[in-house]
């Protein structure tokens, strides 16, 4: 999976190579899904949310130029696979999902395995975690209409922000804040499962 999907593809850092071989993502699929958990693609994980494809899972990761020492914000656990790989990588993960019974599978999953740099939150994450901010990352991974404002608000000075932005069209966007301005990159077009959650303009 790695060498065919990921390094093929372009995923050159050898740390988040070496993250994605040691992360099980069989581990993190259900359970009538194991033989497909190297697929190239992504799949369900139940409550209308997905696992994602391991290429993109990669390429977000390696977008944050993680050096092992930062505090990291996910939005959306999810499956925690994500979260594992994001825990190889920082010093300490703060990850939110509002789906609380995917929380507690990913909090397990992760347990079992050892992981114990993950802090987890159930809540909206529309909101980010302010009582932990700032966050020299944060990654999105499911796709607001637009970019969240308490995410920004939440980015450290000199941090890294990618999220999937849009609705029936996406693309991820990165956004890093240098010297008090917010500077904003179109990257690839993507397919994530809407952000969930109040974003406070209802």
């Amino acid at each position: 999976m790695v060498e065919d999907q990921i390094v093929a593809r372009g995923i050159k850092d050898r740390k988040v190579v070496e993250a994605m071989k040691k992360i099980p993502r069989e581990a993190f699929v259900r359970e009538e899904d194991v033989r497909l958990a190297f697929y190239d693609g992504p799949l369900s994980i139940g409550f209308g949310q997905t696992i994602s494809q391991p290429y993109i899972v990669a390429y977000m990761t390696d977008a944050l130029r993680l050096d092992g020492t930062e505090k990291v914000l996910e939005i959306g656990t999810g499956s925690g696979y994500q979260t594992a790989v994001l825990a190889e990588l920082a010093s300490d993960v703060y990850t939110v999902e509002v789906v609380r019974e995917l929380s507690k599978r990913a909090r397990e999953i992760l347990g079992r395995l050892g992981v114990g740099n993950v802090h987890f939150r159930i809540g909206n994450g529309w909101n980010g975690w302010p009582e932990e901010a700032p966050f020299d990352a944060i990654i999105v991974t499911a796709a607001p209409p637009f970019v969240p404002p308490a995410l920004v608000d939440q980015l450290a000075g000199g941090g890294r922000m990618i999220v999937p932005v849009g609705d029936l069209e996406q693309h991820l966007e990165l956004i890093e804040k240098l010297n008090g301005e917010i500077r904003t990159e179109r990257l690839i077009g993507v397919r994530f499962v809407p952000m969930v959650g109040s974003s406070g303009e209802d």
